[in-house]
């Protein structure tokens, strides 16, 4: 690492939030703030213009692109600033899509000033931070496999709990309907339940989709 600051973009669709990431980051030496955005779009743009080494990312932007999707973006181009997830959404439905569309980190908006920085700085050495409540569930993941959802998995179940039916799901997934039955048919087994509802519930208490 050089004397130059790393430089950092937040990305975060509150004004407020920004304010308070900013204010805690500027007190900190070797850090700078050197733009800011309310869009996951308009990360992307900013990041590509080769001047960030750290994009602190927020996952979910309103009704636009949300940040697991736009930290694909800027993370599949050469030269891409690290990015860092900070959000207060810690189940796998939210961190599972995050980490494997290339967050370096991911952090809860609740982790005290010392914890951001140092994981801003662990990040842009291109090493992993991770909330944890985050790890230990990637931990027990990773032990239990035989009864972990997989990734798709997660997601049927996540939209099954905003109230859509399977025909919805496919349609949103660009799957099968039967495809959509077959997935929550291994829900099912997995979670030792036998309806949507005991599904949704069973998921929820484990921390495996949002409340």
């Amino acid at each position: 690492m050089t004397d130059s600051p790393i430089r950092l973009l937040l990305a975060d669709d509150h004004p407020v939030v920004r304010a308070g990431l900013r204010a805690v980051l500027a007190t900190e030496p070797g850090l700078a703030v050197v733009a800011e955005a309310a869009t996951a779009e308009d990360a992307i743009a900013r990041a590509a213009q080769g001047d960030i080494d750290v994009v602190l990312m927020d996952l979910q932007f309103g009704k636009g692109m949300g940040g697991a999707e736009a930290t694909a973006v800027i993370t599949a181009r050469p030269g891409a600033p690290r990015v860092l997830i900070v959000t207060t959404y810690e189940s796998d439905a939210d961190t599972l899509p995050a980490i494997e569309a290339g967050a370096t980190g991911y952090l809860l908006k609740d982790a005290p000033p010392e914890d951001l920085a140092a994981a801003v700085r662990t990040a842009a050495t291109g090493r992993t931070t991770l909330a944890p409540a985050v790890a230990d569930r990637l931990m027990k993941r990773l032990r239990t496999p035989a009864t972990t959802l997989t990734r798709r998995e997660t997601e049927v179940l996540a939209l099954v709990a905003e109230g859509l039916s399977n025909q919805m799901i496919g349609r949103r997934l660009h799957l099968t309907e039967g495809t959509i039955k077959s997935h929550l048919a291994r829900v099912y087994a997995k979670l030792g339940t036998d309806s949507r509802t005991a599904a949704v519930a069973t998921a929820t208490d484990l921390g495996l989709i949002r409340r």
